[in-house]
């Protein structure tokens, strides 16, 4: 299973959508189904709990914590360590480099309903997992307007 999750940088947070990808599809056709937003932490630099995680295409994980329930880790990213995508609304007071899928973007980095976001993302990526599938989200940039 693909994921895609196209990021637009701003100062005070980064904002993004997930795309869950058709198979024989190329990034950006219409076949792709935007599933929910995201909030990040700014770029700055790959710096360790202060900065989004460097664009690319990586392996996501199961994970279960008694913090966040069932959620995701993003594996082997650059100088980085246990990059997760779990709940959260306000990305500079909340994360510390992952990843929150969110139901709407109220702003730069912030955002609502996080959990039900985080819900629907687990069910679909947990449900591939049981099917014995790996699971990518492939980062990028692009320039969005959002709503």
């Amino acid at each position: 299973m693909e994921l895609e999750l196209v990021r637009t940088y701003y100062t005070e947070g980064t904002n993004g959508r997930i795309f869950l990808r058709r198979p024989g599809t190329a990034a950006g056709e219409v076949d792709d189904r935007l599933m929910m937003y995201s909030i990040e932490l700014p770029w700055k630099d790959n710096r360790a709990g202060v900065s989004c995680i460097p664009e690319g295409r990586y392996e996501l994980a199961k994970r279960w914590s008694l913090k966040f329930r069932r959620h995701l880790q993003v594996m082997d990213v650059a100088q980085r360590k246990y990059i997760l995508i779990h709940p959260a609304n306000d990305a500079l007071h909340e994360l510390k480099g992952c990843i929150a899928p969110v139901c709407f973007i109220t702003g730069a980095g912030k955002g609502i309903h996080s959990r039900v976001a985080l819900d629907t993302l687990t069910s679909l990526v947990y449900g591939a997992f049981d099917r014995h599938d790996q699971v990518f989200i492939n980062i990028k940039s692009k320039p969005y307007e959002f709503d």
